[in-house]
């Protein structure tokens, strides 16, 4: 039996906002894991064509997005993870919420990629934390995420 190699993607979508826009980056609806796979579908049809998307498309896989904190994890097949990369890269907009996608870490083992979610997940909620000044109830919250966060990253399965 031959094993299903494969590459990891761990990135995080940034929201913005356009200077004069008079809608907050807060009241958007949440993403769905959906929502961006078929994003980047999109990205791969028009900067790679039919061939880019038909080597990423039978193995791009969105395995867990935090609507919290932005970050997901993506598996795709190991040969054409490049053509997926760029893919990623130049989204600009997902359900027509502008955002900039930041790969933060590739990997071939899942176990490695959930590893640097947690460790980027931390840092981001002590970063929410440092930004605004959170009473104990919201510090508790943050807290209870953190914990969920890590279960959930913990149980995905290739």
């Amino acid at each position: 039996m031959v094993r299903f190699k494969c590459r990891w993607f761990l990135v995080e979508f940034l929201p913005y906002e356009e200077a004069d826009s008079k809608a907050s980056v807060d009241d958007r609806p949440p993403l769905t894991t959906n929502d961006i796979r078929d994003e980047i579908r999109d990205s791969v049809l028009q900067n790679f064509g039919e061939h880019g998307w038909g080597s990423v498309g039978d193995s791009l896989n969105v395995k867990y997005y935090s609507p919290t904190t932005n970050i997901c994890i993506i598996r795709v097949a190991r040969e054409p993870y490049r053509i997926a990369w760029g893919g990623i890269t130049f989204i600009t907009a997902i359900k027509k919420q502008r955002c900039i996608p930041h790969v933060e870490h590739v990997s071939g083992t899942l176990k490695k990629v959930q590893l640097a979610a947690i460790q980027y997940n931390r840092v981001l909620v002590a970063r929410l934390e440092a930004r605004a000044e959170l009473g104990d109830r919201r510090k508790h919250e943050l807290e209870e995420y953190l914990k969920q966060a890590d279960k959930e990253i913990e149980s995905i399965d290739t």
